[in-house]
């Protein structure tokens, strides 16, 4: 695929985030002109002269609502993915995708990796140190970027919608927030992937 193509279908996937996203909590998310570039990686000094919106309108590919202080989202569309790559323990491109998506976080952001690959579906990738409930997910221990998983779209949403709120916004002590209280799995066929100690 050409360049120009290639930025159109990541430009496209990133606009089908933000919809999905808008309509999922009926809050407005919108796609990032310019991404992360601005302030990550070797950039990030421009942090310490801007005010906090300025630096979120900048982090990641999707510009949460104001109070989601903490969110920071990377979206990569692809033809393929070396899931096999999972088992060996390092894929490549996906190390380069999770770089990106840390050299904008701060500390304490919930880091998400939207990912989505032609005739495989849609996933994400969320950091292990946080618990989640899940059906089914790989494992990556990536060796620069931690423990991840990469969990089906869909189904994540469906069962960690209020997890991914209450870990986006100010309140720091989960153990206490209510929302989160709400999300324990009443199914017990459901996992609960506790994070990592």
């Amino acid at each position: 695929m050409s360049g120009s193509k290639s930025k159109n279908k990541g430009n496209a996937f990133e606009r089908e985030i933000a919809t999905y996203l808008s309509k999922l909590y009926g809050e407005p998310f919108v796609r990032v002109v310019n991404s992360g570039a601005y302030v990550g990686g070797k950039n990030s000094h421009r942090k310490q002269y801007l005010s906090e919106n300025q630096v979120k309108s900048f982090k990641g590919d999707i510009t949460p609502p104001d109070d989601w202080v903490k969110f920071n989202a990377e979206a990569k569309s692809y033809a393929d993915f070396p899931f096999h790559q999972l088992l060996s323990g390092e894929v490549k491109i996906l190390d380069s995708w999770l770089e990106q998506l840390l050299a904008v976080a701060d500390a304490g952001d919930l880091n998400l990796l939207f990912m989505k690959f032609n005739r495989k579906g849609r996933y994400i990738a969320v950091q292990c140190k946080l618990t989640w409930i899940t059906d089914n997910f790989f494992f990556y221990g990536s060796k620069k970027h931690g423990d991840w998983y990469i969990m089906e779209f869909d189904s994540f949403f469906l069962q960690n919608k209020n997890l991914i709120k209450a870990y986006s916004g100010n309140q720091t002590d989960t153990k206490s927030n209510p929302i989160i209280k709400e999300s324990k799995p009443k199914v017990k066929k459901e996992k609960v992937v506790a994070a990592a100690a």
